[in-house]
This record gives C-alpha cells, sequence and structure tokens, in this order.
C-alpha cells in the first residue's frame, strides 16, 4: 500500500490558482524529487502533502498511522518550530520515551542504594535497563552528536539557545531533530539551502540509508541525482512522472518533448491540409463535405489541440562571443590571501598558472574565503603576500554572490540601460524580456525583487559587460532548475575562462576542467586537475587510504585481556565497569570530533555499540554479586 494517495488536487488563494489537477501517489520507500519553476506551487503542494493546509477540492488519502516529519522552507516556520531550549535539547526531544525511561533507571539505582528496596528495584531495573537497551537508550546521544555533526554543528555549538541562532541555523536544527525521530515520510522543501558541501554529501548518504520515504523540493541537481529514484515535474496542467533521477528524468523529458514535438507537426500539416480543403471546397460541389469536415477540426483543435510546453518565462542566457584575451590569463606568486589588518592569512597558494579556455571551479567550506580570493585577483583587495598578475586584453566580468551591484531603488529597465547606455528602450525590453522580465515587470524596483529575480538581472548585467574571463561566485543561488539549465548551456557555449565559485555540483561537474580546493584547517590551496568527477575519485582513493591505515594500526594494538578467575571480586567488576564507561566517554568525545567524516563515525559506532554490550554483561553479573552478596 502507498503512503499517500492524491487525486485531483486543487488550491487556490483569492483569484489566483495554484495548484489544479494534481494526482500522484507516494510509495514506501520512495526518493521523490518535485521539480518545476519558481511560483508553480511546489511549496504549495508539500503543504498539502504535510498536512500544515487542506485542499480546495480533491481528495488526500493517508496511510493509517503514517508519520510525517516536515521540514519547510520558510525560515519563519523553522524558527516558530525551533523556539525555546538548546540546540541539543531540541534533538533529545526526538527520543521522549528512552528519556523516561533513563529518569526511572537513574531513580530505581538510587532505590537500591536503600536496603528495604533492593530486591524489587533490582528486578525492575534489570527488565527496563533491557527495554531501554533495545530501544537504542543507550546509542541515542551518539546518534544526537553523529546528526548534527554531519549537518555541520560543531561540538561548542550544541548547547547553543536556539533563540540566539539564525534562521539557517534554526533550520539545519530542525532538520537534525527530524532525522533523529525516523518518520514514515520525510517531506523536504530545500533541505540543502544552508548546508555546505560537506553537509550535504552527509546529508546525502543519509537518506540513501533511509529506511521510509522522502519528496524533496530542491535546485540542488547533483543531490537529486544522489538520492532520488523518481521525479514529479509540476506544471499548469499538473504532475508528469518520471522514472530514475534527475539526469534520467533529463533524458526522458528530452525524448518525450521531441515526441510531443513530432505530433505537433504532424497535426499543423493536418490541420493547414483540412483548412485548405474547406476553404476551396465550402462553397463548391463539395460543401457538405466540407462543412463536415469543418465541425470535425472544430471539435479536435476544441478536445484534441497539442500544445507544446510554455518556456517564454524560462531565462534566454547567452554570451556574446568574447574577445580573445593572451594564452596567460592569470599568474601568481608566493600569494597568500587575507586581510591586512590580520594576524595569518586565510590560505595559502601555490603558484598558479591559468590558461585560456579553462574552468576553474573553486571549491571549499562556507567562509573559508573564495569570495575573499575573487576579490585579490580582482585587485578589490590586497593580498596578504604575494602577487597577481593578470594576462594581456582582459575583460573581466565579475557575478557578486550577494548581487551588491544592483542599487535598490533602480528599476530593472534603468539597471540595464544604465549598464549598457548605447541600448535603446525597445532593445533593453527585449533583454529584459529574454531572462524572463516581461510587460510591466520592468518598471519594478530592484528592492522588490525575489532572490531568483536578482540572480537574473545581474545575470543580465554580466552578459552585456562582453568579458572574456568570467569570474562567478555562486551564480545558480536562487535560480530554479529551468534557469540553472540554460545558465549552464550558456556557460558551457562561451568562448572565454571561467573562475566558478559555487557549491552546484551539477554545474561545476559539467564545465570544470580544474578544481582548486580550499582547506582551511591547512591553511592552503589545493589544485586537481582534471573535471570534478577526477577530483571524486581522489577523495574516495585517500579515504580508502585512511581507512585501511586505521584499520592497520587497530589490528597492530595489543590489548589487554582480563585473567580468568573463578571466585568474582566485587570490587575489581565495579572498576572494570567503571573503566567500561570512560572509555564509552571517550568514544562518544571522538564521534563529536570525527564531525562530518561518515567512515570514521560508523567505525566508532560499531566500536561503542560492541563495548555497551560488554559494560551492560558487567552490569548484569554485578547486580547478581551484590544480590549474593546482601543475601550472606
Amino acid at each position: 500500500m502507498s503512503l499517500i494517495q492524491a487525486t485531483d488536487l486543487s488550491k487556490s488563494y483569492g483569484a489566483q490558482d495554484v495548484l489544479s489537477g494534481v494526482n500522484l501517489t507516494v510509495p514506501r520507500q520512495a526518493r521523490v524529487a518535485l521539480i518545476g519553476p519558481n511560483g508553480v506551487g511546489k511549496s504549495t503542494l508539500l503543504h498539502l502533502l504535510a498536512g500544515v493546509e487542506q485542499p480546495d477540492s480533491g481528495s488526500l488519502q493517508l496511510a493509517r498511522g503514517l508519520e510525517i516529519g516536515f521540514l519547510p522552507q520558510e525560515s519563519s516556520y523553522a524558527v516558530k518550530s525551533t523556539s525555546g531550549g538548546t540546540v541539543w535539547e531540541l534533538c533529545q526531544n526526538a527520543f521522549g520515551d528512552l528519556l523516561r525511561s533513563e529518569r526511572s533507571l537513574r531513580e530505581l539505582e538510587q532505590a537500591m542504594a536503600d536496603p528495604r528496596q533492593v530486591d524489587e528495584a533490582m528486578l525492575r531495573y534489570g527488565a527496563l535497563q533491557e527495554t531501554f537497551e533495545l530501544a537504542g537508550g543507550y546509542t541515542y546521544e551518539a546518534r544526537i552528536r553523529q546528526i548534527l555533526g554531519g549537518l555541520g554543528f560543531a561540538a561548542d555549538e550544541l548547547e547553543a539557545p536556539l533563540g540566539r541562532l539564525s534562521g539557517g541555523e534554526k533550520t539545519r536544527a530542525l532538520l537534525a531533530r527530524l532525522l533523529l525521530e525516523d518518520p514514515d515520510l520525510l517531506i523536504l522543501d530545500e533541505p540543502t539551502n544552508h548546508l555546505d558541501l560537506g553537509a550535504i554529501e552527509w546529508l546525502e548518504s543519509w537518506l540513501r540509508d533511509f529506511p521510509g520515504a522522502a519528496v524533496i523540493v530542491s535546485h540542488d541537481r547533483y543531490f537529486l541525482d544522489r538520492v532520488v529514484d523518481q521525479v514529479w515535474e509540476l506544471g499548469p496542467g499538473g504532475i508528469n512522472h518520471f522514472r530514475g533521477d534527475y539526469s534520467s528524468y533529463l533524458e526522458q523529458r528530452s525524448q518525450r518533448l521531441a515526441l510531443l514535438e513530432a505530433r505537433f507537426q504532424s497535426q499543423q500539416e493536418h490541420i493547414r491540409k483540412e483548412q485548405d480543403f474547406i476553404q476551396r471546397n465550402i462553397a463548391g460541389q463539395n460543401t457538405r463535405q466540407a462543412q463536415g469536415r469543418r465541425k470535425r477540426l472544430e471539435r479536435m483543435l476544441r478536445d484534441e489541440a497539442i500544445v507544446l510546453p510554455d518556456s517564454t518565462r524560462t531565462a534566454q542566457i547567452r554570451f556574446a562571443e568574447a574577445k580573445r584575451s593572451g594564452d596567460i590569463v592569470l599568474q601568481t606568486s608566493g600569494l597568500a590571501i587575507g586581510y591586512s589588518d590580520a594576524d595569518a592569512a586565510l590560505f595559502e597558494v601555490p603558484d598558479l598558472t591559468l590558461l585560456r579556455g579553462e574552468c576553474v571551479a573553486l571549491i571549499g567550506p562556507n567562509g573559508a574565503g573564495k569570495t575573499t580570493f575573487l576579490k585579490t585577483l580582482l585587485g578589490e583587495l590586497a593580498p596578504f603576500q604575494g602577487e597577481v598578475t593578470l594576462g594581456a586584453s582582459l575583460q573581466c566580468g565579475y557575478f557578486e554572490q550577494a548581487h551588491a551591484g544592483l542599487q535598490p531603488e533602480k528599476t530593472l529597465l534603468e539597471e540595464v540601460l544604465e549598464a549598457d547606455p548605447s541600448l535603446r528602450i525597445s532593445q533593453a525590453r527585449n533583454l529584459l524580456g529574454r531572462f524572463a522580465f516581461s510587460g510591466d515587470e520592468v518598471k519594478k524596483q530592484v528592492r522588490v525583487l525575489s532572490g531568483g529575480e536578482r540572480g537574473r538581472l545581474a545575470l543580465l548585467k554580466l552578459v552585456l559587460q562582453g568579458a572574456n574571463l568570467l569570474l562567478l561566485d555562486e551564480p545558480t543561488n536562487h535560480l530554479d532548475i529551468p534557469s540553472q539549465e540554460t545558465l549552464q548551456a550558456a556557460l558551457e557555449s562561451f568562448n572565454g575562462t571561467i573562475l566558478l565559485v559555487s557549491h552546484d555540483r551539477y554545474l561545476i561537474r559539467a564545465l570544470a576542467s580544474q578544481v582548486w580546493v580550499v582547506t582551511p584547517d591547512e591553511g592552503r590551496l589545493e589544485v586537481h586537475l582534471g573535471g570534478y568527477a577526477e577530483y571524486e575519485q581522489s577523495r574516495r582513493d585517500a579515504r580508502q587510504a585512511a581507512i585501511a591505515h586505521a584499520v592497520e594500526q587497530e589490528q597492530s594494538t595489543p590489548r589487554k585481556r582480563a585473567p580468568k578467575s573463578e571466585k568474582i571480586d566485587l570490587d575489581g567488576l565495579e572498576a572494570n565497569i567503571s573503566a567500561l564507561e570512560a572509555e564509552l566517554e571517550q568514544i562518544s568525545s571522538e564521534i563529536e570530533l570525527a564531525g562530518t567524516d561518515v567512515d570514521r563515525v560508523m567505525k566508532l559506532g560499531e566500536r561503542y555499540s560492541a563495548l555497551q554490550e560488554t559494560l551492560d554483561a558487567k552490569l548484569k553479573l554485578w547486580e547478581q554479586v551484590a544480590h549474593q552478596a546482601n543475601s550472606a
């Protein structure tokens, strides 16, 4: 049986119809991507599936007892959902039953110190402890640390009051809580928005192993490729269903569109022939036959007319042919990136030579200094040390992540005319139309634009610069998937040089001929020749080598074995239990330090579970010995 069955759903807000004729089924263990242009109603549909809102018409059937975990895109909802307490307490609340059992165990431990209650308390303690252990009572704290670490929370942030966190941090905390609850269905609206690359990769791994189902809205195409097994494409007429990941969806969509266009052309040819026959014969000997054909044609046009998808609201981004630059675009010597008033550089850069026609992807964690690096190359910031030399005949175009070059009080039309004063108003309007701004939208002020609209306007101004070196800082942020696809196609055909800062691995995989990685822990920039696939393979190889080395070290470490003894020493047993508890605490600390290293965390978790089993056996033995001692 499916988890959710929806039939002919519709939803309106006032006079605006947001959803109409939506039919869908969420199978058990499905991984579904819900995609479509901004404003088509994706978030509204998620709200309906999560029960946050109700449809105006249609039916929505849920499996009995279905537990849903919902992560909204709106930070205001996340703030409301995470008010009060600390990050740790929010996640602890996912284990309400275990916390109650844990309190009961502590109370029973106190009761066992009273000779009058010890027998009854020990009997209840053993049964409750077994239930507590089977439910994960000795591992839930490690799970909390693992998931919070995976999502980018440092150990010293776990006790941070929720009220002091940013909206993005609260959204991450809410996501951690949802993952810990293990619902039957996760409904996630842009779950990667506030995650850096390491956290996104961790979330991908977690979702692949998640036993429940998931419906996900995301603009991260690479994330969808790694996670989903079907795609729902939402449009004005409902949902089109596709099997497979995002790349499979692209292939199927292309095939369906080609077939639809062939049928459309065939139908158009049939219409032309019928109209020609009707026009030639409506007043002649074959007038009755012509009248019959006209009625059939009118019925076909009303009920069976094939309509091609409307792409007019998707940005049509094209870069003009770039003027040739020198073969050497960029060189550095002894370069270190940082601020002159700081005590140390953010990172050091090996001596680089960037050649014309290359596309470099610059990646690294948030706050590592990638934007600072771009501004240093442009000369907007002085190097911390060393020098940068730009090549001959360069025209640099810079796309700023925060769109700082846009002026809030200007209209879109004014921004375009200021960027290129040679344009006539009609030409500026046509350009804005190519970037999906039509009609009176060109008179909007910049300050009222959404993030995606600001991104499209900034890209339009970049196109007007006629640059042959593009420095792009997160150009796909806030763009919907159709606009991302158009931008990717434009950059693939660009004949200049590109330096790209991005978390968009799909874009990086398509474009990059080199990958430069900022590693702030080591304070340096690493250069990987080859594309993103080669970079990922080198990471896998390094990870496997590290695991093999750790296993070798583990196997070569001598372990002390407790001597066998027929007579059990109560004091020695208690000392053994204390040592095991101390070792478990140490492993918990190591799990915290492991952060997003999934392999390390899993290995430590397995060791933690094995030691916990040993400790449980020792505790049971201690109960027996203590009972015998009290009875003697």
